[in-house]
């Protein structure tokens, strides 16, 4: 056995990595997330599914165009997605992020779809919460997906103007009025024409994904796509 090997193992021993998801200790190769949890995600699928029987592309219909509509995992209180989300958002696990950004990605990419996206745009916080929080967590998962769909991303372009309130205890007319003139395009030369996938970590009514691309839309972008971490049932 080789001395870095043996000298991981024993750390490993002392201060066991453990999955996100579940808590449980890694083993030797998982990354983050270990492979039983991985195995028992609740994933969507909507990728596979012909866009006209995709339910969470008509959320969107009669709303504004969008291209694709996708999300990972279904979003199930108190199961591994709301602990995964919990992790990153309020934990500090970035990795969350980047390592299910990665994985849909690739999942994405075998299916054909990394060709449809110029350029992934996560949906932006306002400055003073992403002061306070360090970071944004959909940037980690537009990073992931980069990673995993070999398409640049960028946090630049959209620019959130208005701290706003939660939008958790609102309904969706109130959502809708919350975030609807909030966002603005930041940099319009890099989506000029192109074709953007918008990312964000959970979809609920959909208003703010709806408010960006209405703005990206307006900025001259070729069409939007939209991709999140997890979905909630409408």
């Amino acid at each position: 056995m080789r001395i870095p090997t043996a000298l991981a193992d024993f750390v490993a021993l002392i201060f066991p990595r453990t999955c996100l998801a579940c808590v449980e200790p890694l083993a030797r190769g998982e990354d983050h997330i270990c492979t039983g949890c991985r195995a028992r995600l609740p994933y969507t699928d909507y990728h596979k599914l012909p866009e006209k029987e995709n339910p969470l592309a008509r959320r969107f219909w009669g709303k504004l165009p969008v291209r694709h509509a996708l999300s990972y995992l279904r979003f199930l209180r108190h199961g591994r997605v709301q602990h995964l989300l919990h992790q990153l958002k309020y934990q500090g696990q970035r990795d969350v992020g980047l390592v299910l950004g990665r994985w849909y990605g690739a999942e994405l990419t075998s299916h054909g779809l990394a060709a449809d996206f110029d350029l992934i745009v996560p949906v932006p916080l306002h400055r003073t919460k992403l002061a306070r929080r360090g970071f944004n967590q959909s940037d980690t998962f537009a990073e992931g997906l980069a990673l995993g769909l070999a398409v640049p991303w960028s946090a630049h372009v959209l620019r959130r103007t208005e701290h706003t309130a939660s939008q958790t205890r609102k309904n969706r007319t109130e959502r809708w009025l919350n975030v609807a003139t909030v966002f603005e395009v930041a940099d319009p030369a890099a989506i000029l024409g192109r074709r953007i996938l918008l990312v964000d970590d959970v979809l609920t009514t959909g208003a703010t994904l709806e408010a960006c691309a209405a703005v990206l839309l307006a900025a001259g972008c070729r069409d939007v796509s939209i991709a999140t971490i997890a979905c909630a049932e409408h």
